[in-house]
């Protein structure tokens, strides 16, 4: 029998499976666009896919169709691209091929994995009693972190970086995903 910090594993290790197969395929139709995002952007885009989200928790309807699980999963392949990005730096040009871009996205998926892990066991699965509207209002402050962190150019005081934000916004989007397949 599997002990639930090992079924954790393998949950997150799913939802990243089904986020990678999606990345790749829009690798496939746009190849990655996503280089010429700069910092700002990349952070309203990741803005706009949690405000969805806390929008559809509070109306509780959606007049375009889409449910909010999708939404985490963008949030989670958007995390990926941002922890990329600042590895890379943004780019005039798409200067990226597919299976670089499958690379990292690997490696940084990986990161985000090991990371849980490790919080997990700190934590103790806390995840699991946590509503999926608190998952939102975290990934929405992390965000709001990461805004201030760009206005202040990366000058922090005593702040974790914008990298662990989006770690953190990965491993919450993850958890939702996982908490709304269990539904």
């Amino acid at each position: 029998m599997a002990t639930t910090e090992t079924n954790t594993d393998g949950q997150f290790e799913q939802v990243i499976s089904e986020c990678r197969s999606l990345f790749g395929k829009k690798l496939h139709d746009y190849g990655a666009s996503w280089r010429i995002l700069r910092p700002s952007s990349l952070t309203d885009q990741l803005f706009i896919k949690a405000k969805r989200i806390r929008s559809l928790e509070i109306k509780k309807v959606s007049k375009v169709g889409d449910d909010i699980r999708p939404e985490f999963i963008a949030l989670i392949n958007y995390g990926i691209i941002g922890l990329i990005q600042l590895e890379k730096g943004f780019s005039d040009t798409v200067d990226m091929t597919a299976g670089e871009a499958m690379e990292h996205y690997d490696r940084h998926a990986l990161e985000a994995l090991e990371l849980m892990k490790r919080k997990n066991h700190d934590y103790d699965e806390a995840w699991r009693s946590m509503r999926v509207s608190s998952y939102t209002d975290f990934i929405l402050t992390k965000i709001e972190r990461i805004k201030e962190i760009e206005n202040l150019g990366g000058d922090t005081i005593a702040s974790e970086g914008i990298d662990s934000n989006y770690m953190d916004i990965i491993n919450y989007a993850v958890f939702g995903a996982i908490k709304l397949s269990d539904k």
